[in-house]
Order: C-alpha cells, then structure tokens, then sequence
C-alpha cells in the first residue's frame, strides 16, 4: 500500500529519505555495528551529529554571531517556564500575545512567577483572527508570541512594533517554514515535531547577552547558559530525536534551504484555501488575513454531510485532517515535508464531493 497522504498536525509527517536514513541507523550507525540508539552521547560520533545540526539551523536560518543553538528536552511546554526563569526579573513582568492554546498555556505558567501583562487577546472570538493595532509595555522584561496556532489556524504575518523590549517567540509549528531574521528575536523556540524531526527535542536560538540578568536562581535544567556552556549536553540529550532532526536540517538545506520550501509551502497554502473559497460545501473558520500556511481549519456548510465527506478523504489514504475539538470541522496540517501532490489528492476529494452533492 502506497505511503498515506499524512495531514497530522504533529508528531508530524517526514522526508521518505530521512525516514529511510534514520531506519537505517536503528540498526548500524556510522558502521560502528552499534544502534544510534546504543551509542554514547559522549562519543565522537554523536558529537558529530550535535555539532552538525546546530551548524545547519545557523545555517539555513543565518544565525548572526551572538546567538547560540541548543538542542534540549522537555517541548515548548517546558520552554514555557524556561522563557520565565531566564528572562523575567524579579518584581519585573511579562508581556504576552494571548492567540490561542498555547499561549494560553505559556501565560499559565508565567503568572505563577510574576506579574503577567497580556497586551491583546482573541480569544472573544475563539482565535479566529491576530489581534492588531496593542501596546507593549515598555519597562516588560519581555514579549511573548506565538508564530503559529496549531489548533485555531491562524499565524502571525507581521511582527508588532516592540521598541526595547526583548522578543520572545514559541516557533513550534512555523520552524523552518519560511524565512525569519533571527536578529529580530532574542529568544527562539521551537519542538522538533512539526517541520524539523520527530517528538523529543526542542530548539533555542538564543541571544547570549541577555542571559544572567534576572537575580533569580534558576533551577539547572532550565538555566539556558548552563546549557550554552555544556554544549547542549549538561545531561544525556534525546540522541535518536536529534539525529533525525540533523537528517531532515540536511535534506531542506540539499534541496534549496528555507526560501526554497517557504515557496512551496504558500503553494500548498495556496492551492488548499482556494478551494476553500471556492467550493459551496466548506468554509474557512479564520480571517483570511491570519490564515495560517501551516494549519488550515475549515468546516462544512452541510453536517448533515459530514459522514460521507469523512469517507471519501479516508478512501483516498489521507490521514489526520479531523479538527481539534475546540474548532470541530477539519485542519489540514501543511508542514514541510507535506508534498504538494497529496494536497492535490486532498483538492481532489473535495471538488469530488461538491459535484456529488451539488
């Protein structure tokens, strides 16, 4: 059977080849007759492997000098309270984005340290649309986003005008999907799970001047400049998420870095919403301003419809575009490694079930 149409919104589709790469290390890594996942991290074949990824992130994302590259455990949801411990000072306070669930959750954890300040919110009409036109704060130790939104479908296309204040931004859906200048940002991070590997890893780039102002203790596992200072290895890394990260950095580099798969990605994009708008039976459920390249939501104007639609995406081997229950309907996950064909494939069902019903 042919390889599904894979539209999950994360643990997210990856390269065949990188598939095959990583398959083949389970086994034998580097002819060492050792697994990848047997080797010791301390080994200078993983070192290898370590040095290499973060030379491609700064690579392919033209990391100026300054910034250094982490590969750490715990998702974006750790990186939450990270973001709190390394950057609000004592007696100081945040300011916050609040553009769905996960900024939700980051604002969450902020508040059990600090004061929060959340600047603008959508959610008075369940995320549908970036709230515009706020103020930041200026004595904010810092601002919050985040870029992408998952479950609401929705993805920033500017960034707001902050003055001073350091930029902080949860990428976890958006990584690598389109060019950003890392200048602007003094902190980036993002899960590997979505457009750079599997479940396991996180990536921060992060602004190394910034670190150490805070005066407050900060807990080992998330003091960002111990980690700077041991190299991503102050404990035993996730190697295997890591690696497979490494093969899919190499494969978007090979095959024409991040303005290479940015265009593509608004192809995808493209070809998706317009049929979206087009087709009587579906409707988008955001504002086509904050229409999201990587998540696109949408829901039929018939449900009574709904179960024969449902068969004929699942006819045609696709995979993983049931929404989230928040938003109910449909998301299609348009991720990096996504082909354009099986968006095609997905463009194909729904004119089918338009000119069955129409």
């Amino acid at each position: 059977m042919s390889k599904a149409h894979n539209f999950n919104p994360g643990p997210s589709i990856l390269p065949e080849e990188v598939l095959k790469k990583a398959s083949e290390a389970i086994l034998n890594f580097n002819n060492l007759n050792l697994s990848i996942l047997e080797i010791s991290h301390r080994s200078k074949d993983f070192i290898a492997v370590m040095d290499k990824a973060q030379a491609l992130v700064k690579e392919l994302l033209n990391v100026p000098d300054g910034y250094s590259v982490l590969f750490l455990q715990g998702g974006a949801s750790t990186g939450f309270l990270t973001v709190v411990m390394n950057y609000m000072k004592e007696n100081g306070h945040g300011a916050y984005l609040n553009t769905g669930a996960w900024s939700k959750k980051a604002i969450k954890e902020a508040k059990n340290y600090g004061k929060v300040t959340i600047v603008a919110s959508s959610e008075d009409k369940n995320f549908t649309y970036i709230p515009k036109g706020y103020n930041i704060p200026s004595d904010a130790d810092y601002f919050h986003i985040t870029t992408n939104n998952t479950i609401f479908g929705t993805q920033l296309k500017d960034l707001p005008k902050r003055g001073n204040v350091p930029l902080i931004a949860d990428m976890s859906s958006d990584f690598l999907s389109r060019k950003v200048n890392v200048a602007d940002y003094d902190l980036i991070y993002a899960g590997a799970q979505k457009n750079m590997g599997p479940a396991g890893t996180t990536v921060y780039i992060v602004k190394n001047e910034l670190l150490g102002k805070t005066g407050r203790t900060i807990p080992s596992m998330l003091d960002l400049k111990i980690h700077i200072d041991k190299e991503s290895m102050y404990n035993t890394p996730p190697v295997y998420a890591i690696y497979v990260s490494m093969l899919t950095l190499q494969w978007l580099k090979d095959n024409g870095g991040v303005a290479w798969i940015e265009k593509i990605n608004q192809q995808k994009a493209d070809l998706l919403y317009n049929e979206i708008d087009a087709n009587p039976l579906f409707k988008g459920t955001t504002v086509k301003e904050d229409r999201s390249n990587m998540n696109a939501t949408f829901v039929l104007t018939n449900d009574a419809l709904k179960e024969d639609f449902d068969k004929m995406w699942a006819a045609a081997n696709i995979v993983g575009i049931k929404g989230h229950r928040d938003v109910g309907g449909y998301r299609a996950s348009l991720y990096n490694a996504l082909p354009l064909s099986s968006v095609q494939v997905l463009v194909d069902v729904m004119k089918a079930f338009v000119k069955k019903h129409n």
